[in-house]
């Protein structure tokens, strides 16, 4: 399936894995590039010399396009910047806010650059800012999320810039895939799919959390802040909304999930710990590896869009 987006990425199938922090690291990210899409390694609140070793990792792994999520919150952003730049990293996905002050570094090394938006408005920013494409993605995603759902914002977006566009958020199949398409989505952005492939590393508790997640099971934490995240319900997600009810600061909610990530992907804990994921987990059921789901997905949508 060629779309401009598989143009410009140099790659075999419209899927993109998401630059989840902790999940998303060389063993993913080469998994899925080597299966024909792009993977991302995500940068998250990682030094820049931690990521230049996941890159250099996963490209021992695959000679296939990858990509580094900058999430641009982070305190190492300015390091991670020009660390894509110095290992030739080929494209660029960003989050939490505007990657202005890199774009000419960036453009002048020829990294393809795709900010990952919640807004129309912020979308035609990146565009007058240089952007090449952004992923449009809705509120049914895992972790930080914005208030737009996916069906809602995809098309708004594709109608207000002429650069391509991605969706995600809440897509894990190739019925999603032709829906985003049929929205005006050159390509998919996916992350909870991809953190139950057979390359992940995530703890087994985490995946199988995810593989038997219900409908309703996902959580949103942190809107009486302004700082929404989407997560699977459990302990600490009752403990948390709980605080947010009783007025708690933000400080306060912030301490109750310091580390809670990482304890739910490395260590496995499910109960206190922070299991990221999308309202698609319970949609997700099974463990394979990424060239099977890609595959699967692929051919389940291009026979949708074939009817």
């Amino acid at each position: 399936m060629k779309t401009r987006i598989t143009e410009l990425l140099g790659i075999e199938y419209p899927v993109i894995q998401g630059g989840m922090a902790w999940v998303a690291e060389h063993h993913l990210a080469a998994a899925v590039s080597e299966a024909g899409g792009l993977g991302l390694i995500g940068g998250a609140n990682a030094p820049g010399e931690v990521v230049r070793q996941e890159i250099r990792k996963a490209r021992e792994l695959t000679k296939k396009p990858i990509g580094v999520n900058i999430m641009l919150m982070s305190p190492y952003a300015d390091e991670v910047a020009k660390v894509v730049v110095e290992e030739g990293v080929q494209v660029v996905t960003t989050g939490a806010g505007n990657p202005g002050k890199y774009m000419k570094m960036w453009k002048d090394a020829g990294i393809v650059v795709i900010p990952v938006v919640a807004s129309v408005a912020l979308a035609k920013l990146m565009e007058r800012g240089g952007a090449d494409a952004v992923v449009a993605e809705g509120t049914e995603s895992g972790g930080h999320i914005g208030e737009a759902t996916t069906m809602t914002l995809v098309p708004q977006v594709a109608d207000a810039v002429s650069i391509p566009v991605i969706a995600a958020g809440g897509i894990g199949d190739g019925r999603g895939i032709a829906a985003a398409f049929m929205l005006g989505a050159e390509a998919v952005q996916m992350g909870t799919r991809f953190v139950v492939a057979k390359e992940s590393i995530v703890h087994e508790n985490y995946k199988k959390r995810v593989i038997g997640a219900k409908d309703i099971d996902s959580a949103v934490t942190g809107r009486s802040h302004g700082h929404p995240v989407r997560c699977l319900r459990n302990q600490m997600t009752r403990q948390y909304v709980k605080l947010e009810e009783e007025g708690k600061s933000f400080e306060e909610l912030e301490y109750l999930t310091l580390g809670g990530l990482r304890k739910a992907v490395m260590d496995g804990d499910v109960t206190d710990g922070v299991v990221m994921a999308g309202q698609i987990a319970g949609m997700v059921k099974k463990e394979q590896t990424c060239k099977e789901m890609i595959e699967e997905m692929m051919e389940q949508a291009e026979k949708l869009l074939a009817r």
